[in-house]
């Protein structure tokens, strides 16, 4: 979930930035000598902004995912437990045939990892120190392997060519609707180009349109879990990896009673609307998968 939820934050804000750097340096121009909008231009211009914010935020990725959660990277192990954390990574690795990924521990209760980073071989896995806690090795081994195979999968440059897709659009419908504010509502003739009403207009919608198309980022996302979950399987067992989530599924079943801002936090996510927004199936989807795996 904190890899996802990074990779959005950033590409959200890396695309207003761009937006708005554009605008103030005069080369954000899609609009014919007449003030009529030109079609190509203006696609070709949301794709430019669309895909930059995309690549930017994975290459951005790992080093937002250690900085938001302060993970720590085990260069020498200190202990039995780093030791095998590293290990268990590097024989996974090996069996998956990408390169040794930066292993770190971060500190928080939630039993939870992640994987991020901009290529198969230049990847990060880490996990919290509430997992270490909270499963046995085995189960630790499965949820680990999870996420070498996100890393094996190419999961993060398949979302960031999908975000670059989406991102298009967004950009795309935002400065229609800052175009269609500008000119109907605000009736600015455009002689002397768009108003700043036409500016706001714009990045609002993007922020906008950015969370609404999030929709389709997280359903990817969570499909990919499910090959992850396969993946995990091959590497460690199958019974590893429902064991695992099972003790995932015992967990945050305890954290339902917790105060709904910490709660919603839960990989197992919720139901109905929220459900859109999760960037993983339910637990319950996601065992019977395993089971019924061939």
């Amino acid at each position: 979930m904190k890899r996802i939820f990074l990779f959005l934050l950033t590409n959200i804000a890396v695309l207003v930035v761009i937006s708005i750097t554009l605008r103030l340096l005069g080369v954000d121009r899609w609009m014919d000598a007449n003030g009529g909008i030109n079609f190509g231009s203006l696609l070709a211009l949301s794709a430019v902004i669309g895909f930059a914010g995309s690549i930017v935020s994975l290459l951005m990725s790992k080093w937002m995912a250690k900085q938001s959660v302060g993970a720590q990277v085990i260069e020498v192990p200190q202990d039995a437990t780093e030791r095998w954390l590293v290990d268990t990574v590097r024989r996974q690795a090996a069996a998956a045939g990408i390169g040794m990924p930066e292993v770190a521990i971060y500190d928080a209760p939630d039993v939870n990892a992640f994987a991020t980073g901009w290529n198969r071989n230049n990847a990060l896995v880490a996990v919290s120190t509430g997992l270490l806690h909270a499963m046995s090795k085995d189960e630790a081994e499965a949820v680990l392997a999870h996420e070498v195979s996100h890393v094996a999968n190419g999961d993060m440059v398949t979302l960031a060519l999908i975000q670059g897709v989406v991102n298009t659009f967004v950009v795309f419908f935002a400065k229609l609707f800052g175009y269609f504010v500008d000119r109907v509502l605000l009736k600015n003739d455009g002689r002397d180009g768009p108003g700043i009403g036409a500016f706001v207009a714009e990045i609002a919608a993007q922020l906008i349109l950015g969370v609404l198309a999030s929709i389709i980022v997280m359903w990817f996302s969570r499909q990919r879990e499910f090959r992850a979950d396969a993946g995990a399987a091959s590497l460690e067992g199958r019974q590893k990896m429902i064991a695992a989530l099972e003790r995932l599924k015992g967990n945050h079943e305890e954290a339902a009673a917790l105060p709904k801002n910490m709660a919603a936090q839960a990989i197992s996510g919720g139901g109905g609307f929220s459900k859109l927004f999760m960037t993983h199936p339910p637990l319950d989807e996601r065992i019977e998968a395993l089971r019924n795996a061939k």
